[in-house]
């Protein structure tokens, strides 16, 4: 014979226990969706979204709508593919919120007339992993270490 049941009161959680973290929104989604072949990796840096593919850091996705000087995608590169990036993408500048002139990592600012064509265009030179285009990171010492 089962046993007979405890009558118990549903109590619903207290909202402020259990309520989840609700995540940013992706900025400039399309340029996750156009790499997803290359199985990007992703990772919150500075309030920004970091693309990695493999080993490099390749892209950042900037939206920040109280400070838009720098919205847009930052492409990870070098002083020297300044020249041949800007030829193709007239836009690229430097960004300003890294406080030098000109910076290493470059901006598709998400103002410029050609944003998302020259987002595209940069997820292209990732997929054909162009030179120009990607940093290994530095690693970081184990805490333990730097003591």
């Amino acid at each position: 014979m089962p046993k007979p049941r405890r009558s118990t009161r549903f109590v619903p959680p207290d909202d402020a226990v259990f309520a989840l973290k609700r995540r940013k929104a992706i900025p400039y989604e399309f340029v996750l969706d156009t790499l997803a072949g290359l199985s990007p990796r992703t990772r919150p840096m500075f309030g920004c979204l970091a693309i990695y593919v493999e080993e490099k850091i390749v892209l950042i996705l900037r939206h920040k709508p109280d400070s838009p000087a720098d919205n847009g995608v930052w492409l990870a590169t070098s002083h020297e593919h300044h020249e041949s990036l800007r030829r193709e993408f007239p836009s690229m500048r430097s960004i300003r919120a890294l406080g030098k002139a000109v910076t290493e990592w470059q901006l598709l600012p998400d103002d410029a007339p050609d944003f998302e064509q020259a987002a595209l265009h940069a997820c292209e030179l990732v997929a054909a992993r162009d030179p120009r285009i990607g940093k290994v990171p530095k690693r970081r010492e184990a805490k333990s270490r730097q003591r």
